[in-house]
């Protein structure tokens, strides 16, 4: 049995202490009651029908994308056996017959896995947020999550992240990215949501094609959140969520990094994909070599690369125009179109 650690849980934290003392310190934590006076909480908390009743109030007919996995996926949206393809289908839908659906499926033994994935709340419920606004996020708009029981396999963000749970029961399990070798990242490019996932299946580790695997869960975290509670997940920390009710919502905020609204391309991920095509046929030595060219300019290991340079000079590692940015995102757009 693994014995998880436990993270750090707050009930009383302002937004001020979130911003200045949390987020900084780039670890996970649990805030517990963040969204307990939510009309949508309350609704959630007396039954599955009220939950479904308050989100129809502000409908107003667009349709929202939508996954849906077979029985025989046992809840897991992930790749099919061969990593040809996913094991789930993906469509859009009108919410209200989605959610009609969620409630029909509750009844049965045997149902597949639906959800409705981040999902515009502006869009698809315009005025459930203005009715439910959270004191640290005033002027943000989260993204909606419902279904039924199902599990996102290991994977990580690009952007820190609140993930408030609105109905029903949610586990999480976290990994800091420094696990990130032991937890065996699949394709970066071919993923089964946007996100390169883990190949090891937490329910059942495979230890002899992944032994690696062990180190990794003697630093997992875990824990469970009911209606009501968030969580902190800063960005690149692995996660691996279950939804454990038939009837689940989640709203989260994505305030920085590549999922944030005034994010800048290239994204993180984007800039790892081109070093990986621009580093592919150098050696281990010259890897090493750049590695510390790298930690000079960006990593900033030792000495700050802007601090001895005149400011007029400072170019990418000091403040920069809007101008100066599309300036250089048009020099090596026109460097990788040779």
């Amino acid at each position: 049995m693994t014995l998880y650690k436990n993270i750090p849980e707050y009930f009383d934290l302002s937004a001020e202490q979130f911003f200045d003392d949390i987020v900084p310190n780039q670890k996970p934590v649990i805030i517990r009651g963040f969204a307990n006076k939510w009309p949508l909480v309350v609704a959630a908390k007396k039954t599955p029908d009220d939950f479904v009743e308050y989100l129809g109030k502000f409908y107003t007919g667009k349709k929202a994308k939508m996954v849906v996995a077979p029985p025989s996926a046992n809840k897991r949206f992930y790749y099919n056996d061969e990593m040809t393809d996913v094991n789930f289908l993906t469509g859009e839908e009108r919410l209200d017959l989605f959610l009609g659906r969620l409630l029909e499926l509750s009844e049965r033994g045997v149902y597949p896995s639906i959800s409705m994935q981040g999902a515009s709340t502006s869009e698809i419920l315009p005025g459930l947020v203005e009715e439910n606004r959270s004191e640290f996020f005033k002027y943000l708009e989260p993204r909606l999550w419902v279904g039924n029981e199902g599990i996102v396999n290991t994977h990580y963000d690009g952007s820190d992240n609140v993930a408030c749970v609105i109905a029903g029961r949610r586990h999480f399990i976290l990994f800091p990215p420094k696990q990130t070798e032991n937890l065996y990242p699949g394709p970066l490019n071919y993923t089964p949501a946007g996100a390169p996932t883990s190949l090891v299946n937490i329910d059942k580790p495979d230890f002899e094609r992944f032994p690696l695997f062990k180190l990794a869960l003697a630093e997992a975290y875990s824990v469970e959140l009911g209606p009501g509670d968030a969580i902190f997940i800063p960005m690149l920390w692995w996660h691996h969520v279950e939804s454990l009710d038939k009837v689940n919502g989640l709203m989260n905020f994505w305030w920085n990094g590549s999922s944030a609204p005034n994010a800048i391309s290239p994204s993180p991920i984007d800039s790892l994909n081109i070093a990986l095509l621009a580093m592919r046929n150098m050696t281990s030595k010259q890897r090493d070599a750049w590695r510390c060219l790298f930690d000079h300019y960006l990593f900033k290991q030792g000495v700050d690369p802007a601090s001895y340079i005149p400011e007029n000079q400072h170019h990418l590692l000091g403040e920069l125009s809007p101008e100066y940015i599309e300036a250089i995102k048009n020099y090596f757009v026109k460097k990788l179109q040779k």
